[in-house]
């Protein structure tokens, strides 16, 4: 590995972004509907269509900001990861920088790509603030990526991290969370642990993207690791918009569940990594407020794994493996996902 570590090295994080400001949000949302991953339309139709639903969405959006600022704090999140991700890096001995690049908002991947070229480094690595693989996050971004780095002529060899649902540092950073909440429990009551994940259409995932599959292998291992601390708890999915049929069941659902069996409720999200408006406002606001109605004595939730010391610990160890490897690495050794999941970040990598 030491020869590896003297490589100069560009890590580039991949996130989605959020808007900045007010007049952001509709042009971040044209870009989010723009993405042939998020509305599976061709070019010519798709984008009209991201400029009316853009338009049509943007007053929600921009209440929906209103109520933490008025901006999003995904970015200033991102940058204090990527700066605690260096410093782990450097630490170890690499000569290290660590970039960001949004997929819907600055700073995006035609940015980083030419901020990465005058970095000038041996080897750049791609690691998703994404955990688990899904085709309309992961994929979506190394598409934009790849397109950035032929424009920015960057010829630097690229290693990637796939996936890492189960990695060793990220559960150990849920489980310090979920027991940080579980301090506040009430003596007198009995709770579950309500795990949160961003939805998905239930179309993409009966085509073979490995999402659903991942989250339910995070939940897994960390109901391992809390052990007697998880003994009553369920899976949810929130974020669902528009007519299709979503990933179920729904957060709502099982709050009020929750309610009507008397049940006090940490919820945890376990698949962000950092906090913005699905944390803030509609896990701490809307479903705060919808548990209060429904009945749910005590709610409570666990924050995201931020740049946590073992998260972040755990990235480094990805990136250290995946300069050495030949192939994407994920949290086990080659490929994760059962072979019937045929939109699997490894197969992606093969095409």
């Amino acid at each position: 590995m030491r020869a590896e570590l003297a490589l100069r090295l560009a890590v580039v994080l991949f996130n989605l972004g959020g808007p900045d400001s007010p007049s952001a949000v509709e042009p971040f949302l044209k870009n989010l509907f723009s993405d042939p991953a998020i509305l599976p339309l061709p070019a010519w139709l798709r984008e009209p269509a991201a400029r009316l639903i853009a338009k049509r969405r943007t007053p929600v959006a921009r209440a929906i900001y209103e109520r933490i600022g008025g901006k999003s704090p995904i970015l200033e999140q991102t940058a204090a990861q990527a700066d605690a991700l260096e410093q782990d890096l450097v630490r170890r001995g690499a000569e290290a920088r660590v970039f960001v690049a949004m997929r819907a908002w600055h700073p995006m991947s035609d940015e980083t790509a030419e901020a990465v070229a005058v970095f000038a480094p041996d080897g750049v690595v791609l690691l998703p603030l994404y955990p688990q693989f899904s085709t309309t996050t992961t994929a979506s971004s190394l598409s934009a990526w790849r397109a950035a780095a032929a424009k920015a002529g960057l010829s630097a060899e690229h290693k990637r991290v796939c996936c890492y649902p189960w990695n060793e540092g990220f559960i150990k950073s849920l489980a310090e969370r979920v027991r940080t909440s579980l301090l506040h429990r009430r003596p007198d009551l009995s709770y579950r642990l309500l795990f949160s994940a961003h939805g998905l259409p239930q179309r993409i995932v009966d085509r073979g993207d490995p999402y659903r599959w991942q989250i339910e292998r995070t939940v897994g291992a960390l109901v391992h690791e809390l052990g007697d601390d998880a003994r009553d708890w369920r899976i949810s999915y929130q974020s669902r918009v528009g007519p299709l049929k979503w990933l179920a069941p729904a957060i709502d659902e099982e709050i009020r569940r929750a309610g009507s069996e008397g049940k006090g409720l940490v919820v945890v999200p376990v698949a962000f990594v950092s906090e913005h408006s699905e944390t803030l406002v509609e896990l701490d606001m809307d479903y705060a407020a919808l548990a209060h109605k429904a009945g749910v004595p005590d709610y409570l939730r666990a924050a995201t794994v931020g740049t946590s010391e073992a998260f972040i610990r755990g990235l480094g160890d990805l990136v250290l493996r995946a300069i050495a490897s030949p192939e994407p690495v994920t949290c086990s050794a080659g490929r994760i996902c059962p072979p019937g999941l045929a939109l699997c970040g490894m197969s992606e990598a093969r095409q």
